[in-house]
């Protein structure tokens, strides 16, 4: 890699940054160094902006960070005066319909986060209570549970026939506008901050991450305790993705303090 230009550190969150019990301390070390070398840490995931917001706070991050597997980008002014954002998707208001249609079509009832129970939200996400709120405080996609696998073929054709897009994480799927997904965001930030030559190294850890580590100029797969997602495996064969050393946040640390050493 070129040492001579910018990094960005591009990374997915659950299940890659932290496990899912939501520890990520075997990565402060190696995120205390980025931040001391001066290289964005940019965090790229599922959750909301209100659960980005708090993260960041509690790790002193400062970057942007784009929400909603691409659904919108947020960062803080250089004088601290105010949030701005770029707008990728549609709103929850505009797709929490569309997924009662394709439900219909389907012949299966999905069932969206936000509709689920206190209780059920608690058992499915591991959540604390407090935490709820903000993980049902969706803009911009509509989480829901993921029918059986004989379902995947015909829901991904009924999505797009409703003009959305649909990707799968860890616990569930999400349902977005046409288009929208983390690699497009991070094209779009290059464009915002005009830094189109910027390095990307994206690190990820399932399905929904595909679409970031495809326009990574390195993209690194953190596995599970019992490996890789399969949906990576070719690309690992084929030495288009790095595979992390180890499992969530300690391989996440070993894979980054790696390419940092190489440079």
């Amino acid at each position: 890699m070129n040492n001579k230009k910018q990094i960005w550190i591009v990374t997915d969150i659950d299940g890659t940054l932290m496990d899912h019990n939501y520890d990520l301390s075997p990565a402060f070390d190696t995120l205390n160094l980025l931040k001391k070398l001066g290289i964005p840490v940019i965090l790229c995931t599922s959750k909301t902006a209100q659960e980005v917001r708090l993260l960041r706070k509690e790790i002193c991050l400062n970057d942007p960070f784009i929400v909603e597997n691409g659904g919108a980008i947020y960062g803080d002014a250089e004088d601290l005066s105010h949030e701005w954002n770029i707008i990728l998707g549609k709103s929850f208001k505009e797709l929490r319909p569309k997924l009662d249609l394709i439900s219909e079509d389907l012949g299966y009832k999905l069932r969206a986060l936000n509709d689920l129970s206190f209780t059920e939200i608690k058992s499915l996400t591991g959540l604390k209570d407090n935490a709820i709120p903000r993980a049902t405080a969706r803009e911009w996609s509509v989480p829901f549970l993921t029918p059986p696998d004989r379902y995947a073929g015909k829901l991904l054709e009924l999505a797009e026939e409703y003009q959305t897009t649909i990707y799968r994480g860890n616990r569930m799927s999400h349902l977005l506008g046409e288009g929208s997904h983390k690699g497009k965001a991070v094209i779009e930030l290059k464009k915002f901050l005009n830094q189109p030559d910027v390095l990307i190294v994206a690190l990820g850890d399932s399905q929904n991450d595909i679409p970031l580590l495809e326009i990574a100029d390195q993209a690194i797969v953190v596995p599970g305790p019992k490996g890789p997602n399969s949906c990576f495996l070719d690309a690992i064969e084929n030495g288009n993705y790095l595979l992390a050393p180890h499992a969530h946040a300690k391989g996440w640390a070993a894979a980054l303090k790696s390419i940092i050493d190489s440079l």
